[in-house]
């Protein structure tokens, strides 16, 4: 009888763990950011979990509550995420800062930078040829409308920084691709080069006020612009 409760609670240990699995490989998480402009709303990537995971971990910590946008840029992106920003020394350059760890790259192929994409910051590839993330600086893309002499341009800029490492996949703009860059735009030069691990749900135009903000000579905003908090919820596909 010892045995067959062993074996019971064993297969109910096993199914149960199965269904649990199941249940978060079907689940969604958005974030809210709250930001000294407004509130963006993100929803985070399954298909790049250990970014997704260490996002979520961060935002339970309340790590970004207080934390600056440090680099702004109209027409590219606006960038957060680092912790020593919450000091907001004025005219201090930020970026350095970070919770000690790198993170593996997860470029998905199918996901590129259209506007409205949260993506990893990292070091450049002189230094980091792996292409590994920065743990918790994070970029949202702002971007700009291409036409196709400009995606020319950028397949070849791409092409060329992937030879230097060694790369030989041609990177391509598909057509599909190409009508997303000619109408919502973004930055398809970071393709292939970036982590990207969520998209903007709701918000699109607090990204448009913050980088169009003023900015010094190392962009960072004049008047400071911060995340006041950040909110996690799950939904269920």
């Amino acid at each position: 009888m010892k045995h067959f409760f062993k074996i019971f609670f064993i297969s109910l240990s096993i199914l149960l763990s199965v269904n649990l699995s199941g249940t978060n490989a079907r689940r969604s998480y958005f974030v809210v950011i709250k930001t000294t402009m407004g509130d963006i709303t993100v929803k985070l990537n399954n298909e790049t979990p250990i970014h997704r995971d260490n996002f979520v971990k961060l935002v339970k910590q309340r790590y970004f509550d207080g934390i600056l946008f440090h680099r702004v840029i109209d027409n590219f992106m606006i960038q957060s995420g680092d912790p020593d920003s919450k000091q907001r020394v004025p005219e201090k350059l930020y970026g350095d800062g970070g919770p000690g760890y790198d993170l593996p790259a997860e470029i998905v192929p199918g996901i590129f930078h259209k506007k409205g994409v949260l993506a990893a910051a990292r070091e450049s590839d002189d230094v980091n040829p792996l292409r590994k993330s920065s743990a918790s600086q994070f970029y949202i893309v702002k971007g700009k409308v291409f036409d196709d002499e400009g995606l020319n341009t950028q397949e070849e800029r791409v092409n060329k920084r992937n030879k230097a490492l060694g790369i030989e996949a041609e990177y391509k703009i598909s057509k599909e691709r190409r009508e997303v860059y000619k109408t919502i735009g973004g930055t398809p030069h970071l393709d292939t080069q970036y982590t990207i691990f969520g998209e903007v749900v709701k918000g699109i135009e607090i990204v448009d006020i913050i980088a169009s903000v003023k900015t010094d000579k190392n962009d960072r905003p004049v008047q400071d612009v911060w995340i006041i908090s950040t909110k996690l919820y799950k939904r269920r596909k």
